[in-house]
């Protein structure tokens, strides 16, 4: 089969002004970005879309992801394509790529195979710009701070205490940590910082949770970039830095609108990590997509233990949104690896191996029923997976209560999905959702870490030392004790060890370090090591992308 660069290179492209018919949008409310992409003014959504009713709101996520690949993205686009391929009204929601993993290890992230967002490599190169944008505001503070401390100081900024790093939307293990300040009394204050990747930074963070662009400066002013000498927080209003960085991120606050290979509406906007953060597309977009769309897909990062009960105790928790159905990716290969065998030998039939690996599957499931939102596992069909593989998935699903269905997206798009697709509709339109969060806002910061960890996790409890519970304690102090908990963990298990995978229980969940997002209005839970700022590994994507003699990339997945 042809490449996903391939493929998408091949597809007819309709212009970004038809996708916008489709969804009843005109000209006035599109900025064109050349013939395939467009934003799409926020103004539309009390100027027109006001007293229009709410799509249903789909969630796409996984089991807990292996090296073998589960295919979110291509299954979130392969279900939009089957919902309109079977008639209905429908639309896609996703996150942005960065540019770091798309020049590391992960490659393009727009979909795979026959289920792609297009025009793919704009969308994972620069697109619209709203990463630079998002960049730069982020430095801004950041100068902004050392600006303030080189002059006078007269907020009595501690440099020791300064939370507030650098980003660059690169993977570039170089710039962890930095000593800036160097070079004599002309160029600042000596201090030891550092860097983040764009997609964890605060202000990414904020940019996908803000409701308009009256909330995001609020919630930009609201941001704690350190303390003072006297261990009190300071806010970025207090630098007068709210206003200059909003006005940076007017235009990127405005939803992304593309196609899929079936020429069907995505919104790709924002991007945030999804283990330092909540790992979700911007609210702004998801709530206009339920404006236009009869049903809307969306998706979480990473598996459902961190994207899923991110998406619904902080994205569902701050914006009202209630999800009406959810979509478990697996995948046989995946399973295969959660049941005990290993990467080179995933290619052999195994259905003992498949049936151990649906107890990651059976957490999976277990865990989103706490949220009240009814599931359908979906079976990310490959071409070396087997009859008795699929079957062995679908009996373990019948024998849990749940529907699971085969869907062949990559091979065959919307066509290959429409089972899936007539499934979701089904049950997204049975109103059987009772959505509610895991835990209640008035639980101890400490509670609420201890909830998910036992609930979600399946641990015996959390463990920290004194220093550890005293910062949960100032928090609360400090009056951000209602906030809820984005757990920083690793993915690719329910517990802190990324190589004990399948369903463990019964462990512990050590903290290691406590991070307030004030302007996010989220706690962040640091649980093992966790890397703010990837690395590239010894043979990174970027030596095998390049340009042909025809101006053509290649390589880009």
């Amino acid at each position: 089969m042809k490449s996903d660069i391939e493929i998408a290179r091949e597809a007819e492209l309709r212009t970004i002004e038809t996708i916008a018919t489709k969804l009843g949008i005109s000209d006035e409310y599109l900025e064109l970005y050349g013939k395939f992409k467009a934003k799409v003014d926020l103004s539309i959504n009390h100027e027109k879309l006001k007293d229009d009713n709410n799509g249903k709101l789909i969630l796409v996520t996984a089991i807990s992801p292996t090296p073998a690949g589960e295919g979110k993205t291509t299954t979130s686009v392969g279900l939009v394509d089957g919902l309109c391929h079977i008639g209905k009204k429908a639309m896609i929601c996703i996150r942005e790529p960065s540019l770091g993993p798309c020049f590391g290890m992960k490659g393009g992230a727009a979909g795979g195979g026959h289920a792609q967002v297009i025009p793919m490599t704009d969308i994972n190169l620069h697109f619209t710009g709203d990463f630079h944008a998002i960049g730069a505001a982020h430095n801004l503070l950041s100068a902004l701070i050392d600006n303030h401390i080189h002059w006078d100081n007269q907020l009595n900024i501690d440099p020791r205490r300064i939370t507030w790093k650098r980003v660059v939307d690169m993977n570039d293990r170089s710039l962890r940590e930095i000593t800036c300040g160097l070079g004599g009394t002309g160029n600042g204050i000596p201090r030891e910082s550092g860097f983040d990747i764009t997609v964890a930074s605060e202000i990414m963070a904020v940019f996908c949770l803000a409701s308009d662009i009256y909330d995001l400066q609020k919630r930009i002013g609201n941001i704690v970039i350190g303390y003072t000498r006297s261990n009190e927080p300071v806010r970025a209003k207090q630098l007068n830095a709210d206003g200059a960085i909003t006005v940076l991120l007017k235009d990127a606050f405005q939803p992304n609108l593309v196609q899929t290979l079936e020429h069907n509406p995505a919104f790709i906007h924002g991007g945030p990590f999804a283990n330092i953060a909540h790992g979700c597309n911007s609210v702004v977009s998801t709530k206009t997509a339920l404006k236009l769309a009869d049903y809307v897909v969306t998706e979480a990062g990473f598996g459902a233990d961190l994207g899923a009960e991110k998406f619904f105790d902080i994205k569902c928790r701050k914006s009202g949104l209630k999800p009406d159905a959810v979509v478990l990716v697996a995948t046989t290969k995946a399973l295969k690896m959660h049941g005990g065998i290993k990467k080179d030998d995933l290619g052999s039939e195994n259905v003992d191996a498949v049936t151990m690996g649906c107890k990651n599957l059976e957490r999976h499931i277990e865990n989103i029923g706490k949220f009240g939102v009814p599931v359908i596992v979906a079976i990310n069909d490959y071409v070396t997976d087997t009859e008795k593989e699929h079957a062995a998935i679908i009996n373990y699903c019948k024998n849990i209560g749940v529907q699971c269905k085969i869907s062949s997206h990559w091979e065959r798009g919307g066509e290959g999905a429409a089972d899936l697709a007539e499934e979701v509709a089904k049950i997204a339109d049975s109103n059987s959702a009772e959505f509610k969060t895991l835990y209640d806002n008035k639980m101890s910061l400490w509670d609420k870490t201890q909830c998910i960890a036992q609930n979600i996790y399946g641990a015996a409890d959390i463990i920290a030392d004194k220093k550890i519970r005293n910062q949960f304690k100032k928090l609360e102090d400090d009056g951000f004790g209602e906030y809820p908990i984005c757990m920083a963990k690793t993915q690719y298990s329910f517990s802190t060890d990324p190589l004990l995978m399948g369903a463990p229980s019964g462990h512990d969940v050590p903290i290691r370090e406590v991070r307030l997002s004030a302007g996010a209005e989220f706690i962040v839970v640091v649980c093992g090591e966790i890397m703010t700022m990837p690395g590239l590994p010894k043979i990174p994507a970027a030596e095998n992308i390049d340009m042909d003699d025809k101006g053509l990339i290649q390589g880009l997945f």
